[in-house]
């Protein structure tokens, strides 16, 4: 096989795609928080999160049907497969809570919900930094840690809007309305982390 490996090419293009699904993951963040600063126009800024969602699920599934007619794959199938549906998870989750924001009909955006979407960015942008450098594992473990280090502060926003919620006198809908969406909104922050481990899991291996 060692012989035959070194005549047959390894198919690349999954970097490619892989770039491609990352950018598609920013993008959503970034919609994420455009919506929040402008909630009146909640439907245009769903269906624009949306239809880049579509996008991204076609892309994974992409992945996952090359590497089934790929003889010789740059990194482990599982890996591919793994890292794929990580980042679309992502995405799923960030599509998720633009579409809970409208279902709720939440019209005043609270200042954490705007904390945890610029978290989602950062995140978001490190991923991207880490995928297109998975064959380097230094840069790859530098962007985990930001990941890590953005996933507790991510973390420690939502105790906090969260225990804010149940404070005073709270209005009970409010409170149900926003405990969602912070819900929601750190399941996709936790989930940046999940791809974290998974890059430098696959990073790790293939040093």
């Amino acid at each position: 096989m060692g012989l035959l490996a070194k005549l047959i090419p390894r198919d690349e293009q999954f970097f490619a795609l892989f770039d491609q699904l990352t950018a598609h993951l920013t993008q959503t963040a970034r919609m994420l928080a455009e919506l929040f600063d402008d909630p009146a126009h909640v439907t245009d800024h769903v269906r624009a999160i949306k239809d880049v969602e579509h996008k991204a699920d076609v892309l994974t599934s992409t992945i996952n049907q090359r590497i089934d007619k790929s003889f010789i794959t740059p990194i482990d199938r599982e890996d591919i497969h793994m890292l794929a549906s990580r980042l679309d998870d992502v995405i799923d989750l960030i599509d998720g809570t633009a579409r809970r924001f409208e279902m709720l009909h939440i019209s005043i955006v609270k200042e954490p919900a705007r904390a945890l979407a610029r978290v989602l960015i950062q995140a978001a942008q490190h991923i991207q930094t880490g995928v297109s450098a998975i064959r380097e594992t230094k840069r790859v473990t530098e962007q985990a840690a930001q990941i890590k280090r953005l996933e507790e502060e991510a973390d420690a926003i939502y105790h906090s809007a969260v225990g804010d919620l149940f404070s005073g006198q709270p209005d009970p809908l409010d409170v149900m309305k926003w405990k969602e969406m912070y819900d929601t909104l750190e399941r996709a922050t936790d989930s940046c982390m999940g791809v974290a481990q998974v890059l430098q899991s696959v990073s790790l291996k293939n040093a």
